[in-house]
Order: structure tokens, then C-alpha cells, then sequence
């Protein structure tokens, strides 16, 4: 455990009975360390069926192979979705302790029917007709809602876990103690570092076990981690640093724009000190987005008492329209990032059907088509320690910046590498394609290696630099929101996904994404992701030369004022005069 200093601490972090905590017996990484299990067990149970979940449906179910594909995008994007709905319970009510546990147990529940659903014969058709393939039955509608309602539940699960374990691990870690400080970065490391191999033993072990054992049994065994998971974050309740529920971001921003819609007639005077409370305001004012100030405008017809002021359902405040302000400032940079993840979904998809159709044998042994995905996991971590052992101090040296790489700089070499590996993919499937219709040869499953090893490296840069982005540029008080808003991405892209897949086979009456890819022209979905991938990347610089770094420290604890602000400007374009991207 960490050690501190001093045994006190201030009264906004509590120790379970609700006292304040004692520094030097909670928290520490004997804390965090048992918080980390949930996160662990949730890769292992989601990168385990994401990544194999695609041969079932086709296998086993009978599913198209659009369809097919659309159901793990869905799957994902769900979760990542339903990350901003734990997220906003945790700061609203429960806490992220209370969170964890729920949405952990949640998770463990559609485990079990998943279980359930893959084990008895009832919930899948009948084998096909080697003799007519055909002929092969599909899925009836009762036997895929069941397995939706396996999967839906455990991504309602595993997106609660998301939202909240990190936080509540950085909980664990006091800022104003330097040595826990400092320990708080190599948390945030390892966290990163440990979920990187709970992805790799999924898509090795996990999914061996789901190919050569049985469905049940993988998944079975994947339920039984997170009950161990559950039990070992129980274990250490004593050991944990709380902090009370303060009320969800979201909230704030939904009032602040009821508010400016509400008052959308009122005059918008000149002076900003009209506003309500502009001088006590804990942010800057800026005049950009104009029609939010009018949220913190006080209408002259009502009597509003100083009292009324202070209620924020009649009359919100300079403070958190900024707030807002800042939020929507993110947007346009959020928008370019849905495109990485649109990338990544095809590696759960496409990238493993063709897989199942290539060479995978080494010597006399099969390898399972879910378990390619080792080599884009493989790469994430070769490219997270290159990044900080060699190309962030080259970059340091280059630009003289203490950094090295910016954030977004991260995230336009990740995009930038996701295009190239939609590249890489089209003159994959091109060749496999051409060899097997022309040649009847089966070519070696490894020439699929370069795509996920592409983007894994591009994951390395754009995980690191989105997660970066949104919190370093989001407010202060909306910390906790701003993980959510960089899970959204992730949700998007796997829905865009979904979205670009059913429109390719509406247009082209199924020619391109036809279930046997000998038949299909999957490279030129490939290609057209790689077009968009290029237009992504310009629109991407054009928003990044325009956007100006800021670090925002205000609200925090001190002994001089609540109110003290300090803005520092990070970055200015050439001429030093900062541009907003409106």
C-alpha cells in the first residue's frame, strides 16, 4: 500500500462507514490492484466473445455473414453506449463502488445465459446437410432473442464496469500527496497494460477453449472469473477511498440548454456582467456560443430573490454555461475519432471470417480463427512501450515540447494508420480471393497479419491520445463525464459499422458481403473504408491546426480560495493568437 504522510485528509474522501478516511490505511495499490480484477475479468469475457462470437452465429446459428457481422457491432456498441448510462447512475446516486458491484453481478447474470443459450440444443438449429449446405436451417427468431438477451445484458454489465473502474481506482491515490501522486501515473499504465494482456488471454485461451471444448464450458468459465472478481472487490471494502455521489454532468448540460431554449427570446445584453453570477464565476467567460449565455440570463418580468439565483432549474450560472461551452468545443474532434473504431470493428467481424477460410494450421495444429486477434493485441503492446521509450523522446528532441507527442498528434497518427490498414486489407482479401478463384489455392491465413497489426499500432496512439484529449480538454467537474464521452466514440464507430454494412448490401443487392467471401467483393468494402479513412484524415488535420490546448484548473481545494483560476494557454498557432474550432 501506498504510504502517506499524514492521516489526514480532506472531508470529501471517506472510508466505508462514512467517516473521513484515514490515508495510511486505505487506498494504496493493494486497493486499486483489487478494483483492477472487475476490469481484468470484463476483458476476458468481452474480447473473448467479441472476437469469436461471429463463427458461432455463421457456424452454429446460420447467420449471414452481414448479419453476422452486424450483431457483434451492435454488441459492442452497446456497450460502449451503455457506458455513459453507468456512469451517470455512479455520479448521480450510487457511487462507483455501489456501481461496480451491480453492474458487475449484471454482467456475471447474462454470462450464465449465454451459457445456457450456447449449451442446450434447442436454442440452435439443426446441424446442415453436408451433403446440401444449402439447405442449412437458420436461426429461428426465439433462438436469436435469447441470445440477445444474453448478450445485451452483459453489455448493460460490462459497460457500468467500464465507466467506472478507472475512476474509482484513481480514487484510491491522494493528488496532494507526491509519492501517491506519482503512483497514479503508473496506475493508469498498468491499467492500460493489464487489460492489454486480459485481451490477449481471451483471444488465446478463451476462445481455444470455446472451439475445442465447448461453448459452455468458455463461457461458463469466463462467468466464473467475474464471480471471483466480484468476491475479491467485496473482500477489500475496508481498504477502499470513497468519495460522495456530487450529481451527474449531464444534468448540468440538459438544464443549461433547457434553459437557453427557454429563454431563447430575452434580449442578450452587451455586457457579460448581466449574467448571473458572472463575477463569482469559476471559469472564464468567452463569447463563443452566445445563445448558451442566455441560460444565465434573469428575466426582468420574473422576480427572481437571491435565493431564486442560486437554484439552477430557474436560473443556471456563468460557470457552468462555460462548462458546457467547453463540451460542446470537443464535438468536432469527437467526430473524427468514430472512424478508428469503425476500422477496429472489422476486426471483430470481416478480418476473422476471412481467417476461418484461410490456412490457419502450424505443423499439425489448427489455429482458432478468434485467436488472430492476438497479433492486433500483441501489437498494442509493442507500440505502447515503443511510443514511450523511443518515439516520444525522439519527438521531444525534435520539437523541444516536454511532451514529446501531443494528444492530438496521437490521434492523427492512429488515424492515419487505421486507413492504411483498411489498405493493407483490401490487397489482403484481393489476393486470398484471386489465388482461391483462379488457383483453388488456399493461401496462408498470416497475410492477414499486417491489418491487425496496423491497427493495433494505431490503437496504441489513438486509445492513448482520445483518452487524453477528453480529459485534459473537458472542465474540471466534468471529469468523470469526459470518460464517457471517449467511450462514446467507440460506441459510434461500431454502429457506424453496422450502419455502412447494411447500406453496402442494400446498394449493391448483397454482391460485395455475401456469406461465402469466394463470391463476395469484400475488398472493395475494404477499399471504401479506406477512402473514407483518407477524407477523415484531412477533415482531422484542418480541426487540429485550429485547435487550441487549454488546462483549466478551478474548483479545486485550497487555502487561499475556491475561486482561484489559473488558464493557461498550451499551445498557440503561428501568428499567437489561439483559434477556437466553433
Amino acid at each position: 500500500m501506498v504510504s502517506s504522510d499524514s492521516k489526514s485528509n480532506n472531508d470529501e474522501t471517506l472510508d466505508y462507514k462514512g467517516n473521513p478516511a484515514d490515508m495510511s490505511k486505505t487506498g494504496g495499490w493493494l486497493a486499486a490492484g483489487l478494483i483492477l480484477v472487475t476490469e481484468l475479468s470484463e476483458r476476458i469475457i468481452v474480447v473473448g466473445i467479441a472476437m469469436n462470437l461471429v463463427t458461432y452465429l455463421q457456424g452454429q446459428l446460420h447467420v449471414r455473414a452481414s448479419d453476422s457481422a452486424n450483431v457483434v457491432t451492435n454488441f459492442m456498441g452497446s456497450l460502449n453506449m451503455f457506458a455513459l448510462f453507468g456512469g451517470f447512475i455512479a455520479d448521480a446516486k450510487l457511487g462507483r463502488y455501489m456501481s461496480i458491484v451491480t453492474f458487475a453481478s449484471i454482467c456475471a447474470l447474462g454470462v450464465g445465459i449465454l451459457t445456457i443459450a450456447t449449451t442446450i440444443p434447442s436454442f440452435r438449429p439443426p446441424p446442415c446437410d453436408t451433403s446440401s449446405p444449402q439447405k442449412c436451417i437458420p436461426a429461428t427468431a426465439s433462438q436469436l432473442a435469447m441470445l440477445n438477451i444474453a448478450l445485451y445484458t452483459i453489455a448493460f454489465g460490462a459497460g457500468g464496469i467500464k465507466s467506472n473502474v478507472s475512476g474509482f481506482g484513481s480514487d484510491q491515490f491522494d493528488k496532494s500527496n507526491p509519492k501517491e501522486e506519482k503512483a497514479m501515473v503508473y496506475f493508469f499504465n498498468r491499467f492500460y497494460f493489464g487489460i492489454s494482456l486480459g485481451s490477449i488471454f481471451a483471444v488465446t485461451v478463451f476462445v481455444y477453449i470455446q472451439d475445442n471444448v465447448g461453448r459452455g464450458w468458455g463461457y461458463g468459465i469466463a462467468g466464473g472469473t467475474m464471480v471471483v472478481a466480484i468476491l475479491l472487490m467485496l473482500s477489500g471494502t475496508s481498504f477502499y477511498r470513497y468519495k460522495k455521489p456530487q450529481g451527474s454532468p449531464l444534468t448540468v448540460i440538459w438544464r443549461v440548454i433547457f434553459l437557453a431554449y427557454k429563454n431563447r427570446k430575452l434580449y442578450h445584453p452587451d455586457d457579460p456582467t448581466y449574467l448571473n453570477g458572472y463575477s463569482s464565476s469559476k471559469v472564464p467567460y468567452t463569447r463563443r456560443f452566445r445563445r448558451l449565455d442566455k441560460a444565465a440570463l434573469l428575466d426582468d418580468n420574473c422576480k427572481f430573490t437571491e435565493e431564486d439565483k442560486s437554484n439552477p432549474w430557474l436560473v443556471s450560472n456563468v460557470t457552468h454555461v462555460e462548462e458546457v461551452k467547453m463540451v460542446i468545443k470537443l464535438m468536432p474532434i469527437w467526430s473524427t475519432n468514430i472512424y478508428f473504431w469503425t476500422v477496429y470493428s472489422q476486426m471483430n467481424t470481416f478480418s476473422i471470417q476471412q481467417a476461418k477460410i484461410m490456412n490457419r494450421k502450424i505443423g499439425s495444429s489448427e489455429v482458432p480463427a478468434g485467436s488472430f486477434a492476438t497479433f492486433l493485441f500483441a501489437s498494442i503492446l509493442l507500440f505502447t512501450s515503443i511510443n514511450e521509450r523511443v518515439i516520444v523522446r525522439l519527438a521531444r528532441k525534435i520539437t523541444r515540447d516536454p511532451k514529446g507527442l501531443r494528444c492530438l498528434q496521437r490521434i492523427g497518427i492512429g488515424l492515419v494508420l487505421a486507413a492504411m490498414a483498411m489498405v493493407a486489407a483490401a490487397i489482403c482479401e484481393t489476393k486470398r480471393r484471386e489465388m482461391m478463384v483462379d488457383h483453388k489455392i488456399i493461401i496462408s491465413s498470416y497475410w492477414l497479419v499486417p491489418q491487425f497489426f496496423l491497427v493495433g499500432a494505431g490503437q496504441a496512439f489513438c486509445y492513448v491520445g482520445q483518452l487524453e484529449f477528453f480529459i485534459t480538454e473537458a472542465p474540471e467537474r466534468m471529469k468523470s463525464m469526459s470518460t464517457g464521452l471517449f467511450l462514446s466514440t467507440l460506441s459510434m464507430g461500431f454502429f457506424v459499422s453496422t450502419i455502412l454494412v447494411s447500406l453496402t448490401t442494400m446498394f449493391t443487392h448483397g454482391s460485395w458481403l455475401k456469406s461465402n467471401l469466394d463470391q463476395a467483393k469484400l475488398e472493395n468494402f475494404y477499399w471504401m473504408l479506406a477512402v473514407i479513412g483518407v477524407i477523415n484524415v484531412f477533415y482531422f488535420l484542418i480541426l487540429a491546426s485550429r485547435h487550441q490546448y487549454k488546462t483549466v484548473h478551478y474548483g479545486e481545494t485550497s487555502n487561499s480560495s475556491d475561486k482561484d483560476i489559473e488558464v493557461q494557454n498550451i499551445e498557440n498557432n503561428a501568428s499567437g493568437k489561439g483559434k477556437e474550432v466553433v
